[in-house]
């Protein structure tokens, strides 16, 4: 039986009782990546574009202590508060970290509400990385 290695980047809010991902022999598994700063101080409270961005920079910072990157992500699964409002932004701000060729296998889900009334984002991620 593989090992679980659990991941919590240095510069990445650590929430008590939980790691940002969890690694499987070469799967990595992400927790639901919010748009929060390393003190836990929430980014771009009332303005989604600037959410999104911390959300991928905060995922960046996940995958790549895990041992893999953008490029290596195999599914994207995002909540969002108002999908109708805030899809397109969203798509605009994932494509910067993701290009179409390396595009995941995605879902995108409307939620009536994230773990706090500010959040409008939450991404979670599958990937594969490394040996």
């Amino acid at each position: 039986m593989e090992p679980i290695v659990r991941i919590q980047p240095d510069d990445l809010f650590a929430f008590p009782g939980l790691h940002a991902a969890a690694r499987v022999g070469n799967l990595l598994f992400v927790s639901g990546q919010v748009p929060l700063g390393p003190a836990g101080e929430l980014v771009g409270a009332g303005d989604f574009r600037t959410q999104a961005e911390q959300v991928f920079a905060n995922l960046g910072s996940v995958l790549a202590a895990g041992g893999s990157g953008f490029d290596q992500l195999v599914k994207l699964t995002a909540f969002f508060v108002d999908i109708s409002r805030d899809l397109p932004v969203y798509r605009e701000v994932r494509d910067q970290y993701i290009t179409a060729e390396h595009a995941p296998a995605s879902s995108a889900v409307q939620v009536a509400k994230l773990f706090h009334p500010a959040v409008w984002l939450e991404v979670e991620a599958v990937a594969v990385c490394g040996e």
